[in-house]
């Protein structure tokens, strides 16, 4: 993942944003203009399975892959999540960067360089807090651990649980279920 500090305008990153090509994608975070990859299996693999249980648990609740989200913490941020997890009746109807009020957790899940990883371990994890998504989820490939952060406050998460790859890690509620993540590998 590259940066770019850059002052632009909201409307500035949307043309720039719309000029990307499909092998990335442009997200503005805290000010700064992120260019990512396009996720590789491994990380395709990570979010199915999360996916998939969540629904197990909680039928009414869908892993949206690769989702834009409006996190107006600072500078009227736009992320496109690696999952946001909804109602269906939810994000149905929002529009392409969604409103994250009806978003009940985002996963990310790292991928390119270690020092790549930071932006997901603290800047995402602050404006996700900010903008008042209840939970986090991030899959730290490079660490071999799964964190949850949940309870925003004063843009902060007051609560935080970790596992290694193989261990299981309670959600918080409303998901309320242990994560299994037997299947995740470095």
């Amino acid at each position: 993942m590259s940066s770019m500090d850059a002052d632009v305008t909201l409307a500035e990153f949307e043309v720039l944003e719309r000029a990307s090509s499909e092998e990335v994608d442009v997200e503005l975070i805290n000010g700064r203009i992120y260019v990512v990859p396009a996720p590789d299996g491994q990380h395709d693999a990570y979010a199915v399975r999360i996916g998939v249980q969540i629904q197990s648990h909680h039928p009414n609740l869908h892993l949206f892959h690769e989702r834009g989200l409006k996190i107006p913490a600072y500078r009227e941020g736009r992320a496109r999540v690696d999952g946001a997890v909804a109602t269906l009746d939810y994000l149905e109807d929002q529009p392409s960067w969604a409103d994250p009020a009806g978003v009940v957790m985002v996963v990310e899940i790292t991928s390119g360089r270690d020092r790549d990883a930071d932006v997901d371990r603290f800047e995402k994890r602050d404006a996700y807090a900010q903008a008042s998504i209840p939970t986090y989820l991030l899959v730290d490939r490079h660490r071999a651990e799964v964190t949850v952060y949940w309870e925003p406050a004063d843009g902060t998460y007051l609560h935080t649980a970790s596992a290694q790859f193989g261990a299981p890690l309670t959600l918080p509620a409303p998901l309320d279920f242990d994560l299994d993540t037997s299947k995740f590998r470095r």
